[in-house]
């Protein structure tokens, strides 16, 4: 196999390139959308169905109601999403994984509740009124009705990252060793020269010294190549064990670079250092790592 060399829609400025800088902004505003909108709605539905049953109901209370349990489940999402990167269910790891999927949906509803409860407290107070609920019977209702909105959050999390990788494309080694390529479940032999990426049901081979650098991210290993980072499936230690030493360091606990494309070292007072790659990106290098590096 030859190496492919990349066409027009795999170069650094593409949709997916650009669309990095403002990923966390627009998953922010997607997420505020979507649990605002839900508190909205099912306020006009609590008010329009006590409207109907001829019951007197001020619009502060259920506006309230809706608007805790929003706010404290927006506070909630972040640790949430971390989980769901850092343990990722997978054919090979849901079943035992589900278990800590679990215990996360209970700590989750406690903390739910407990939150919400407590600005629905404060608001009652300020309104000149008191909010009541009993734990022992609301709180098993809470936990069915949470459980579902996390279940929903972890499939959307999932499948966000899912449809992520595929645009943005991943790495792998390739399945069958070719001469260069180790056996993954081996673990030794030789180092490999080229790696194999798949993208939008496309595949290309990238050399290894096109590797500008890699960092760890959950359980995946961005890999920067030409102005993109490829996901692959893997502890940054272990790809480590892989990379040719001569021409890889690791200057991080979160950071490996290529030697070849490094093309400064900026010291900082603090001890760490500022790496600057030959693109002009700026990789961070720890004091650890720092002496190591400067003696490559």
């Amino acid at each position: 196999m030859t190496e492919a060399p990349m066409d027009d829609a795999d170069r650094p400025r593409d949709f997916w390139s650009r669309h990095l800088s403002w990923r966390r902004p627009f998953e922010i505003i997607l997420w505020v959308l979507v649990f605002g909108i839900s508190a909205v709605a099912n306020t006009a539905v609590t008010l329009i169905d006590a409207e109907r049953y001829g019951q007197v109901l001020e619009a502060w209370k259920p506006a309230t109601w809706e608007g805790s349990s929003a706010l404290v489940s927006l506070l909630l999402l972040p640790p949430l999403l971390w989980f769901c990167e850092r343990w990722p269910l997978h054919a090979d790891t849901w079943r035992r994984r589900l278990p800590a999927y679990l215990v996360a949906s209970l700590l989750w509803s406690l903390l739910h509740v407990a939150g919400m409860v407590l600005l629905r407290m404060a608001v009652y107070v300020a309104m000149g009124e008191r909010y009541d609920f009993d734990w022992a019977r609301e709180l098993p209702y809470e936990y069915l009705k949470d459980a579902r909105t996390f279940a929903l959050i972890v499939f959307l999390a999932h499948s966000y990252s899912w449809l992520w990788r595929r645009f943005q494309g991943e790495v792998r080694l390739l399945a069958t060793p070719d001469p260069g390529i180790p056996d993954e479940r081996a673990g030794q032999g030789d180092r490999p020269e080229r790696f194999l990426v798949r993208k939008l049901g496309r595949e290309f081979l990238v050399a290894a010294g096109d590797i500008e650098w890699l960092q760890a991210s959950g359980n995946y290993v961005n890999l920067r190549m030409r102005g993109h980072d490829y996901p692959l499936r893997s502890t940054l230690s272990g790809i480590e064990s892989k990379l040719d030493p001569a021409r890889f360091a690791r200057i991080h606990r979160s950071y490996i670079v290529n030697l070849d494309q490094v093309d400064s070292i900026e010291p900082l007072d603090s001890g760490d250092a500022r790496v600057r790659m030959r693109t002009g990106d700026i990789v961070p290098c720890s004091r650890r790592y720092r002496e190591a590096l400067r003696n490559r």
